[in-house]
């Protein structure tokens, strides 16, 4: 089942405090970005974050995302302000972009 575009804004509204955030369609899911990093997706409606030590520490709830994936973060809440705290944390700790 592939997440549908208002599901996207959805997710999107609440990623409204982090900075530089984009997104990327792929096979009818959502790649979304934060500052170019990979921080997560939108998978079948499911707001997931890539597993890190903080998006674990804050959303404990595991998902594989699509078969033959690595498990990621469910994200249950709607505060955008923590959210945003979660998110900047985990790009301290996820690989930077290639130039």
């Amino acid at each position: 089942m592939a997440s549908s575009p208002e599901y996207l804004e959805f997710v999107l509204d609440l990623l409204r405090d982090v900075p530089d955030v984009t997104h990327k369609k792929m096979m009818g899911e959502y790649l979304l970005y934060s500052q170019r990093i990979l921080s997560g997706g939108v998978y079948d409606d499911r707001f997931l974050l890539k597993s890190t030590a903080s998006a674990r520490g804050a959303f404990p709830q595991e998902q594989i995302p699509y078969d033959g994936a690595r498990p990621m973060q469910l994200v249950d809440s709607e505060d955008s302000g923590r959210i945003a705290e979660v998110v900047a944390d985990m790009l301290k700790e996820l690989p930077k972009p290639k130039k």
